[in-house]
């Protein structure tokens, strides 16, 4: 799942997943981001990963990451940030509320892929 605000970024995001395997679901904010999970949720297809952005109207990233680890439903999900938000007490608050991982804008796709291999979520680092 790609929750970003940016449609571009979306896109941009969506592309690297694809490419990596993934089917990937997009919301435009965090409140939108839950509904798509309830949504997954019923058709018991729950997302195993989300890139978030932090800041988004309605519900920011941080928001949305506290929300899903604070549902037990979703405590498998990896959650990885992918802002503009630099500074390291930002950091520190999204890897506290249960990011899993913290990608600044901008990125390259190869980042992007880097991170998945260290947390184990692209099919070719699963084989072991």
């Amino acid at each position: 799942m790609v929750v970003d605000d940016s449609r571009a970024m979306r896109m941009i995001l969506k592309r690297i997943l694809t490419t990596e395997g993934f089917s990937v679901s997009e919301a435009g904010n965090g409140r939108e981001a839950l509904d798509v999970l309830e949504t997954l949720g019923a058709e018991d297809t729950t997302p195993e990963l989300a890139l978030v952005d932090w800041n988004m109207p309605e519900m920011n990233g941080l928001e949305f990451i506290k929300a899903v680890r604070g549902d037990a439903r979703y405590g498998d999900m990896t959650l990885m940030m992918v802002t503009t938000e630099s500074e390291h007490s930002q950091i520190v608050r999204a890897l506290a509320a249960g990011a899993h991982e913290y990608v600044i804008k901008p990125f390259t796709g190869d980042g992007i892929v880097e991170k998945l291999d260290l947390m184990g979520l692209r099919p070719e680092s699963r084989i072991a």
